[in-house]
């Protein structure tokens, strides 16, 4: 693994030497400063949460072939590499024959151990999405993720370096899923190479104003809202003020996904925009402005 890239910028990993499957994973320095624990979530948590996340039963309409593994079977294996769940959603539908709740959901894993540093201390943790269902019609599908600490928001990564993994229920086995995860946290120097480039760009006042369009073209479509781009640039909080393009990058993704602006519609009634509660809908966003703020690289 290729750590040379993961100290060369503003950016550098700690970590305590994750465990993944009798590999020692060192990222970074070898003494660790004190950064806030995270909460993990209980199975009562999880339960209340996303109820179908801990669902063992299958959905009587598949097949009598289907192979069905439990998500709550994978996240004890996850615990195990010393991955927890931070985050939990699932699908609202409604309940099947069976009486169960087998609707698509989402779990959001982070390790205390792997932790992004920027040298003027911002902290961003590295988080492993998983998407399942117990209908016959999902396998398990693994994401990249971030969270940012100084503001509790999720980004959600997308690069042509990286894309989802996924495992089969009827191949899924501790060692794949073993394999699946050291495949995600390999990816984590690419990943931090590209937050140290996102920092060195300076982006000019038209580029901010370029971006903050396109990023309401993707939440809303092509003239779905009507708002001045000094809206969607408006820092939130303090620590969020800055032309370099990581900075405006997340003052314009928090916007996106958690709205509270005001807006026109292209029906021309005023709205606030609100926050996205689907995970599907969520994910896809994040991808796309990922996607987006890499091409002004």
């Amino acid at each position: 693994m290729a750590t040379k890239n993961a100290l060369d910028g503003r950016y550098f990993f700690l970590s305590k030497g994750c465990f993944l499957g009798g590999l020692f994973v060192y990222l970074g320095i070898n003494k660790i400063k004190t950064v806030m624990k995270n909460t993990f979530l209980t199975t009562e948590q999880i339960a209340k949460m996303a109820p179908a996340v801990l669902e063992t039963g299958v959905s009587s309409k598949v097949s009598s072939k289907y192979v069905h593994v439990p998500t709550i079977d994978l996240i004890g294996d996850m615990a195990t590499m010393g991955w927890n769940v931070v985050d939990a959603k699932q699908r609202k539908t409604r309940k099947d024959e069976a009486g169960g709740s087998f609707s698509k959901h989402m779990v959001v894993f982070r390790n205390d151990d792997v932790v992004i540093k920027s040298e003027d201390g911002e902290i961003v943790y590295p988080q492993i999405l998983l998407s399942n269902s117990h209908d016959g019609l999902s396998s398990f599908q693994f994401r990249a993720g971030l969270f940012r600490l100084i503001c509790s928001n999720g980004l959600v990564i997308a690069t042509k370096d990286f894309g989802s993994m996924t495992i089969r229920h009827k191949g899924y086995s501790f060692e794949e899923l073993k394999k699946t995860v050291m495949g995600l946290v390999e990816t984590l120097p690419v990943t931090v190479e590209t937050l140290n480039k996102f920092r060195e760009v300076t982006l000019t006042e038209d580029q901010k104003v370029e971006m903050a369009l396109a990023a309401l073209g993707i939440r809303f479509g092509e003239g779905g809202a009507e708002v001045t781009a000094e809206e969607i640039l408006k820092p939130v909080r303090s620590e969020d003020e800055g032309n370099d393009l990581w900075t405006v990058f997340n003052v314009i993704q928090e916007k996106m996904v958690r709205g509270g602006f005001k807006y026109k519609a292209s029906t021309g009634r005023n709205k606030t925009a609100r926050s996205i509660k689907n995970f599907n809908r969520d994910i896809e966003l994040n991808e796309k402005l990922y996607e987006l703020a890499e091409s002004f690289i």
